[in-house]
């Protein structure tokens, strides 16, 4: 494909998508992209282009999957509402009731929906750790389980970046016995043919695209107090480490995944469908509709802009006002994202390696997303 080319398609009414899609990879908005949207269960626009590496010598092909940060979330929060709406996990009961050990240093109230909501004040380790630390899923979590939360729990959001996955998928591990990658490719994703990993193969690097560091100082240099600090400094995250064996090869539920706009939009379309995708139930409409539950909102302690969180999603609200009420969303590091819209039955997502310094999404995707938005207006 020439420069600027996308590949896939886009139904005739969404032309402007393609063009902005094939425009950004033109101007070098983009260097290597990909963008799907689901609606009503049938995909009306999948495309992708541009190049996996920053040196342009590997196409973004069809089947290129990336890092998307904290879009991995969205997926982590998926397979712990699949295991609550099988009667298995209840959002409402003290975390120490599946993992005893957590009820150190006065967590014994603090519930699974504090975990899935960034409100448990375990933003972090307050332990200094090294990278190589969040391959070691036992010293991540036990060092989680004896730390004293950093405020009262419930109270305010602050982003758990990379602690949440850690949280959650240690209470779906001691419910299930199965870690929460497995969980998620054995319940969700393989019956759903759908390329996103939480623990990636070696077999499949050779599709990952490369990630090219946003400018600036990162996360850790927007830190200004003691809360942000332990959110993004203990460890710091390095983008490099994504192109290594160690971190794709992990289980890092909470930043760690890859997959590609297609494989995103497909996972999450099962929530804007009601608990269907593919002719297969995963959830019932109810256990779906959980996910939209605001457990907390105000500003956020580590991220200082003002936010409402459901289970494991953001809602919309004074920085989302482009959602209705029955929608969620959230984006990863660099600009990934995914936006759920149940009264829509409406899933876009998007996924790419020219990473923006933006903590959650940027303006690339919601520009695209408000031209979908558009077409479907008119």
């Amino acid at each position: 494909m020439a420069d600027g080319q996308a590949g896939g398609f886009a139904d005739a009414k969404f032309a402007a998508v393609r063009e902005t899609f094939e425009q950004n990879l033109a101007d070098g908005t983009d260097i290597g992209a990909s963008f799907c949207v689901i609606k009503d269960g049938e995909t009306v626009i999948d495309l992708w282009g541009g190049w996996a590496d920053e040196e342009r010598t590997r196409p973004w092909e069809k089947d290129t999957i990336v890092n998307v940060y904290s879009t991995t979330k969205t997926m982590t929060a998926l397979t712990a509402l699949w295991l609550a709406d099988q009667g298995r996990l209840d959002f409402n009961a003290p975390v120490a009731e599946y993992w005893p050990e957590f009820a150190a240093n006065g967590k014994d109230a603090v519930k699974v929906s504090h975990l899935m909501s960034h409100s448990a004040g375990l933003c972090g380790w307050t332990a200094p750790l090294k990278k190589h630390d969040l391959y070691d899923w036992d010293k991540a979590t036990s060092l989680l389980a004896a730390q004293a939360p950093l405020w009262e729990p419930g109270t305010a959001p602050g982003y758990h970046a990379l602690t949440q996955g850690y949280l959650v998928g240690e209470v779906v591990r001691r419910i299930d016995g199965r870690s929460v990658g497995t969980v998620f490719r054995e319940e969700i994703a393989a019956p759903l043919g759908a390329d996103f990993h939480i623990g990636l193969p070696a077999s499949e690097d050779h599709r990952v695209a490369n990630l090219k560091p946003p400018p600036g100082p990162g996360l850790g240099g927007a830190a200004q107090n003691e809360i942000q600090r332990v959110a993004f400094e203990h460890p710091p995250v390095d983008v490099s480490e994504t192109r290594t064996r160690a971190w794709r090869g992990a289980e890092i539920p909470a930043a760690g995944g890859t997959g590609n706009a297609r494989s995103v939009a497909t996972v999450q379309a099962i929530l804007a469908n009601g608990g269907t995708m593919d002719g297969k139930r995963f959830l019932s409409e109810a256990g779906c509709r959980k996910a939209l539950e605001c457990q907390v909102e105000g500003t956020d302690l580590v991220l200082g802009i003002p936010v409402r969180f459901g289970l494991g999603y953001g809602l919309s609200g004074p920085l989302s006002p482009a959602l209705n009420e029955s929608s969620m969303f959230w984006g990863g590091y660099g600009g990934s994202i995914v936006l759920v819209d149940m009264q829509n039955r409406l899933t876009i997502a998007y996924a790419m390696n020219r990473m923006e310094g933006t903590t959650t999404g940027d303006m690339r995707a919601i520009t695209l997303a408000a031209l979908v938005w558009q077409a479907m207006a008119n």
